[in-house]
Parts: C-alpha cells; sequence; structure tokens
C-alpha cells in the first residue's frame, strides 16, 4: 500500500509535469490522477511585409518598379511547440536519445558530493549507468543501452523529468 505523503509526492509530481492522466495499479490498488486543464488554441494570422530596398539600389535608383507584397507567417514556439521541436531536434546519423522510462527527478551522479556519472565525451557501453532517476523515493539507474560517447546532456541536475523525455544523446560506435 502507498503511504499517504507518497501519494501527496505523486500529486505533486503529475501536478508540476506536462502529463494530463497518471495511472497506478498494483496488488489490487488503483491509483488514478487527471489534471483539468482547458486546451487552448491560438491562431496565427499572417503579415504583409514589404522588402526594404537595399543600399546599393538606393545609391543607383534601379529599383524604379514597385516590388510585390510577401506574406510571411510569424508563428511563436508557444503557438506551434511541434514546429520548434522540428527544428531543435533534427537527429543526426549515428545518434541515440536515452531516455527516461519514467516520471521523476533526474540525477546526474550518485550523490549530491559525487563526480557525475557521464558528461559530454564520455564513452559509455551498454550497461554503463548514465544517469538516475527518482520516483517515489526508488532511485532507478539508468543505462546507456548502446556504445558510444555522450554527445550532449539535454536536463540539469534535479530537473523534473517525464516518461520518454530524452535526456542524453549518444554518438553510436
Amino acid at each position: 500500500m502507498l503511504k499517504v505523503q507518497e501519494i501527496r509526492e505523486l500529486i505533486k509530481l503529475v501536478d508540476q509535469s506536462n502529463i494530463d492522466e497518471f495511472k497506478y495499479e498494483y496488488d489490487g490498488l488503483k491509483l488514478v490522477m487527471k489534471k483539468n486543464q482547458p486546451v487552448q488554441v491560438k491562431t496565427v494570422e499572417p503579415i504583409k511585409v514589404e522588402p526594404v530596398n537595399t543600399f546599393i539600389d538606393q545609391l543607383t535608383n534601379q529599383s524604379q518598379v514597385a516590388q510585390p507584397v510577401q506574406e510571411v507567417k510569424v508563428e511563436s514556439a508557444k503557438a506551434n511547440p511541434a514546429a520548434q521541436l522540428e527544428k531543435t531536434n533534427e537527429p543526426e546519423e549515428n545518434l541515440h536519445e536515452i531516455t527516461s522510462p519514467m516520471v521523476g527527478t533526474f540525477y546526474a551522479a550518485p550523490s549530491p558530493d559525487a563526480e557525475p556519472y557521464v558528461k559530454v565525451g564520455s564513452k559509455v557501453k551498454s550497461d554503463s549507468v548514465v544517469c538516475i532517476v527518482e520516483a517515489i523515493k526508488l532511485f532507478n539507474e539508468i543505462e546507456a543501452d548502446v556504445d558510444g560517447e555522450i554527445v550532449e546532456v539535454l536536463v540539469k541536475n534535479g530537473q523534473l523529468v517525464e516518461f520518454g523525455q530524452p535526456l542524453f544523446l549518444v554518438k553510436v560506435d
């Protein structure tokens, strides 16, 4: 059975994360948490931008013909986060993402005063421990699953992570 304090911690983790629903079943206990957040949809109107004459055109006075008006769509990352993800997460060849297998807190080292398991440039084997994800006071060691070199650490120590969230990028050998 879960203790009341553990349930409170779960509620806090779910509330702070981006997940909308959490289900947990174990030994006859069934726990379901749902967030009731309204979905906000923003539309983006295209704006009209007229090209600016270049400095050379102004000097030579060659731009006597009117330039056509061009339409440009302006979107913010908040209005369309998927568009931003496509730009920032373009996977390169031979790069493998090590992802979080659960919701929890990311720790780069086994203790606060210890060196991190890995950092950029570290060589890892498929069974190398790269970090810990803590969930409900259980510390789960996360392994690399591939042989290679750590190219990028995508999260900060102590940061809340979600299920499937990329933690590291590894250049596969």
